[in-house]
């Protein structure tokens, strides 16, 4: 896996570009040109103190904050896809990651993305950060071999064992330690606000509220994505900060296994409703004889059998 780093994605939209691309989609050429105009001629300014400087038009990128600026660099970016089938190109705003499948010790592919890749954002402007840009790599074999690295514009990209991707710390051995315990950390900063506010008087269901909003919402952040393949040890640890909350408050709080399970099954729902959900193809259901039944593909290892997707089929076909 390679986690790109671009340098100041927003502020390097072209609009001219942009604009293209949107005609190429489909989009009204009036609602083309009125983007246009919001992206060109924009006056900016910088403010220290009661000094302001002299303004300067911008002509590139979209403004700092506007919550038009990630689906516009979305759009910019939608034509950014992987060439090879073994490989994936996985877009959240401006944080993107190259996935590459390797058959045989065959990095070909990979490569060849990686290096497509980087003459895309040549042409479109956007600038690699290598120094921040990093590699994975997850490989379970007995007998693992040596992987030359991958260079970007001469520079060699740095390997880790461990990345942090949308607030989820994830792995080359795909555990969840460095995860549960950064978050537990968190968490047990946050109880000392609990602590603080019962001393002040608040009631039970306040002290509730506050904990899940800001103390669960932490526990449970992407839970469906790690939860089920988390240690005993970890677990334990996850819950001790909820049974902690739990004396603080006074009232019965969820456990967080009942919490995963809950998220799990309205995830899956919420999958099997969305057609164009890149994983709706993977609930399967079975004949009409058993409705509202799904295929659960077998199983090889833990890890797959302790994924969502098989959690969630077992929940969905346990509730028919």
């Amino acid at each position: 896996m390679l986690f790109i780093d671009y340098s100041s994605a927003f502020n390097t939209i072209v609009p001219s570009k942009l604009v293209i691309k949107l005609e190429t989609l489909g989009l009204d050429p009036a609602l083309c040109n009125w983007v246009l105009d919001f992206l060109m001629g924009r006056p900016e300014v910088v403010r220290v103190g009661n000094n302001i400087s002299i303004p300067l038009i911008l002509n590139t990128g979209a403004p700092q904050g506007c919550v038009l600026s990630p689906l516009l660099y979305s759009l910019f970016t939608h034509d950014c896809v992987a060439t090879h089938a073994s490989n994936s190109i996985i877009k959240f705003a401006d944080d993107t990651t190259v996935v590459g499948l390797i058959t045989n010790n065959d990095e070909t592919a990979y490569r060849e993305e990686v290096r497509d890749l980087g003459v895309w954002c040549q042409e479109n402007n956007l600038t690699l950060n290598v120094n921040k840009t990093k590699e994975m790599i997850v490989d379970f074999r007995k007998q693992q071999r040596e992987h030359p690295p991958i260079h970007i514009d001469g520079t060699v990209v740095e390997r880790v064992v461990s990345f942090k991707f949308l607030g989820i710390h994830i792995t080359d051995k795909l555990n969840w330690s460095t995860h549960t315990d950064s978050i537990v950390k968190k968490a047990q900063q946050h109880l000392f606000n609990l602590r603080r506010l019962k001393k002040f008087g608040l009631s039970p269901k306040a002290l509730t509220n506050f904990y899940r909003c800001t103390i669960e919402s932490i526990l449970a952040g992407c839970i469906t994505a790690w939860y089920g393949n988390c240690s005993a040890h970890n677990r334990k640890a996850l819950q001790r900060v909820v049974r902690s909350a739990q004396r603080i408050t006074g009232g019965k709080l969820p456990a967080l296994q009942d919490t995963y399970t809950t998220r799990c099954y309205r995830k899956a729902i919420k999958i099997i409703k969305d057609n164009n959900h890149p994983s709706h193809c993977l609930f399967t259901p079975l004949s009409s004889r058993r409705r509202g039944q799904y295929r659960c593909i077998k199983a090889g290892t833990e890890r797959l059998k302790n994924s969502f997707y098989l959690k969630a089929i077992r929940l969905l076909n346990s509730h028919h």
